[in-house]
């Protein structure tokens, strides 16, 4: 991709599938976030990835430090716009729990899980089950043997290492499916980890300068480390490491992407649900719907597309524009409002002409056009009545932690 013929020629890397989502191997670079809710809290989690999904994010990464966090992941999982990358501090047994609960991705420290054993545990089962994993070396916690042997301090050296003793242990149960990073909080010392890992690796690498700071400082750093390797053509996937909220992290990725030239840029930034059990229509066709009738229009807003009225407005509230099935219905909402209601063969018109509406006359005016109370009625009890209809757990989560748990005994 170039801006006014200037091109950043990247260096060749392997790929691997996150989720549906390819990293490295010539795909475009992609931005990452963290939630920075517990993950337990499964509603509020959600909300926050949607927000993200809709700021642009494209892999979103959630901790999980506790046995509650692997099972709020068996629940946002299946309801994600965007594939789950698992944090996994110091128990490895977090991470098996993670895989069971289906995420897309592991990231695992290994400064902080370092027996042998418990490594290759992990990324046996990861293996078997298809699921990448990102080796997070840090320096701010790096393994206390590398650290005295380049003499008590953090080098590249030091750093790059760790990362390919890593390697070595997945390379003895034959698992490659593997993202790198080499994050620091010294833009110098980033920098030239990622330079040598680069030369000894073509495993796709995620940039990032860790424990930037609030903005502007922090902003500063990020983009002084990430921009100097993405312009060197080393990077296949960032995350800007801010001292804010992590919506603010998404938007600074994608501009420095599209400030480089390494991200198109959209007109409509369309999210949309990936279609779990509460489903009222196909969402993968609205969806694409959606997407042609958007293709041709100056249209610069977050459009959400959402299967079903249960958790659709809430989980994408802070997109401009959505619309959410149910009982044959589409629930339009603006700005997490309910507005409109609409047959559901006229879901996607109706998206084109509120939008329009919206760019022409303001989200105020939208929702003064309608009288919201009776949208949000109408919402209510086709709630209502999916719930009565489908239960609970449409998504079958609870049989999920119930298999999370049973690794326990």
């Amino acid at each position: 991709m170039d801006t006014n013929g200037v091109t950043f020629e990247r260096r060749p890397t392997r790929q691997v599938m996150v989720g549906d989502l390819p990293v490295g191997g010539g795909a475009p670079v992609t931005v990452q976030s963290m939630t920075t809710t517990k993950t337990a809290d499964v509603e509020g989690t959600l909300q926050q990835i949607y927000a993200l999904a809709a700021a642009g994010c494209d892999i979103v990464r959630c901790t999980c430090n506790e046995p509650e966090a692997a099972e709020g992941l068996a629940h946002i999982v299946p309801r994600s716009p965007v594939p789950i990358v698992a944090d996994i501090h110091h128990q490895y047994r977090r991470a098996l729990e993670a895989l069971e609960a289906g995420v897309h991705c592991l990231r695992l420290n290994p400064g902080n899980i370092r027996r042998p054993e418990h490594i290759k545990t992990v990324a046996s089962e990861a293996r078997d089950r298809g699921v990448p994993i990102r080796i997070g070396v840090n320096g701010g916690s790096l393994d206390t043997a590398l650290y005295e042997k380049y003499g008590g301090r953090v080098t590249p050296e030091a750093m790059v290492e760790s990362a390919l003793q890593e390697i070595a242990y997945f390379d003895e149960v034959g698992f490659d499916q593997i993202k790198i990073s080499v994050k620091a909080s010294s833009v110098p010392l980033m920098i030239e980890a990622y330079r040598q890992l680069s030369e000894a690796t073509d495993h796709p690498l995620h940039l990032g300068v860790t424990e930037a700071g609030p903005p502007p400082a922090g902003l500063v750093k990020s983009t002084a480390g990430i921009a100097t390797l993405l312009a060197e053509g080393i990077g296949d996937t960032i995350r800007y490491s801010l001292t804010a909220d992590p919506v603010e992290e998404v938007r600074a990725g994608r501009q420095l992407l599209e400030a480089m030239g390494l991200r198109e840029r959209k007109n409509v930034d369309l999210i949309a649900c990936p279609g779990c059990g509460r489903a009222e229509v196909d969402v993968y066709e609205v969806a694409n719907r959606a997407m042609e009738a958007f293709e041709d229009r100056q249209i610069p807003l977050q459009v959400a597309v959402m299967g079903c009225v249960v958790n659709g407005p809430g989980e994408a509230r802070d997109a401009d524009i959505g619309i959410a099935a149910g009982n044959k219905r589409g629930h339009l909402f603006v700005k997490g409002h309910n507005v409109a209601v609409v047959p559901e063969d006229e879901m996607v018109d109706a998206l084109v002409d509120w939008a329009d509406f919206i760019v022409e006359h303001g989200v105020d005016a939208a929702l003064e056009r309608v009288d919201s109370t009776l949208a949000a009625r109408e919402a209510a009890g086709d709630r209502a009545d999916l719930l009565e209809r489908q239960g609970d757990d449409a998504n079958h989560t609870g049989e999920i932690v119930s298999l999370i748990r049973s690794h326990r005994n």
